[in-house]
């Protein structure tokens, strides 16, 4: 992978860490579907409960990382999803899937194998009631521990009045 994919790949996994991110990218994709192109910073951060300022940072990694792009008409600022690179992080994720569905598959295999040349044992008829198992040694966790000592000495003389 080239080192910019890679930077481009960590900044998106690094939005999409935060739920207050992945809340405001599921807001824009909500408008998205319902025709709105784009939102106000001030509709997106109402949910949220939290400083413009704050909020505006989360909105300044989610742009970094290309996931919204920001546009300003007068005094209102407005974002716009644009999913296209987590269409990379789900290629890297879906590689792994691969992987781990392979292993997973092995493994099913293994234990069916294991599982038809050896049966399990059943469980005995009778099996022991826990009150007639032998008595345990009382472990030394139970044993009584010395207290600490004092770092103070004894009151000293009081004040006549």
């Amino acid at each position: 992978m080239v080192n910019s994919e890679a930077t481009q790949l960590d900044l998106v996994f690094a939005a999409l860490s935060d739920a207050t991110r992945r809340s405001v990218l599921v807001q824009l994709e909500r408008l998205a579907q319902q025709g709105e192109v784009s939102c106000s910073v001030s509709e997106l951060a109402q949910p949220h409960g939290m400083s413009l300022p704050g909020f505006m940072k989360h909105l300044a990694v989610l742009e970094a990382a290309g996931l919204i792009a920001r546009a300003k008409a007068g005094r209102v600022v407005r974002c716009e999803l644009d999913a296209a690179p987590m269409q990379a992080a789900a290629r890297w994720i879906s590689r792994y899937e691969r992987f781990w569905t392979e292993r997973f598959d092995a493994l099913d295999r293994f234990l069916h194998q294991q599982e038809a040349s050896t049966p399990c044992p059943l469980p005995s008829p009778n099996p022991v009631p826990p009150s007639s198992a032998k008595p345990q040694a009382k472990s030394a966790s139970r044993a009584a521990t010395a207290s600490r000592p004092k770092k103070s000495g004894a009151p000293g003389p009081r004040r006549k009045r």
